[in-house]
């Protein structure tokens, strides 16, 4: 069975939990499980996408809020279901220097000052030298621009999680 056919076959309440996992904003994951069933993977990419663009400051918040900082894996069941995908998508973290690291911790305290919640890039692909500089820049954003380039990075992150949901195996561990 298809990815896609799992999502659009699984219970309202399975699918939900599922689509949290992508992102943990209850009006969004009821919204794209709503337009259930989907034709295709790009019709339902493009809803989830429609949803998030629906979506106002506090959802952004509350998305925010169930992210780990950069460069600090997700522990225990804070981040329940998304800890394999945070390893992934921080990958390139993982040959940062201890210069690099240091910069990092320095810059998201003083983002973490500035803006009042943790710092969010979508990291795939990128290395800690590169999250380095955006953070460093980003730092220069005023409150309500910062909130929407967050926002952006938010929204990249939950249509390449949505995109890792309708690859993973059925039987994953939620505790990972």
């Amino acid at each position: 069975m298809s990815g896609l056919e799992r999502v659009n076959e699984l219970s309202p309440e399975e699918a939900r939990a599922e689509l949290l996992r992508c992102c943990a904003v209850e009006r969004w994951a009821r919204r794209v499980v709503d337009g259930r069933p989907y034709d295709s993977v790009e019709e339902l990419r493009q809803a989830a996408d429609e949803a998030w663009r629906d979506l106002g400051e506090d959802d952004w918040r509350q998305a925010i809020d169930h992210h780990p900082r950069i460069g600090e894996g997700p522990d225990g069941n804070r981040f329940h279901g998304t800890r394999e995908w945070s390893r992934e998508e921080q990958s390139g973290l993982a040959t940062a220097s201890e210069e690099t690291r240091d910069r990092l911790a320095i810059a998201q305290q003083a983002y973490e000052e500035k803006f009042g919640y943790i710092f969010l890039i979508c990291a795939t692909g990128k290395s800690g030298d590169e999250i380095a500089i955006a953070l460093e820049a980003r730092l220069g954003n005023s409150p309500d621009t910062e909130l929407a380039v967050a926002a952006e990075e938010l929204r990249k992150i939950t249509i390449l999680r949505l995109e890792k949901l309708l690859v993973d195996e059925p039987d994953h561990d939620p505790r990972t």
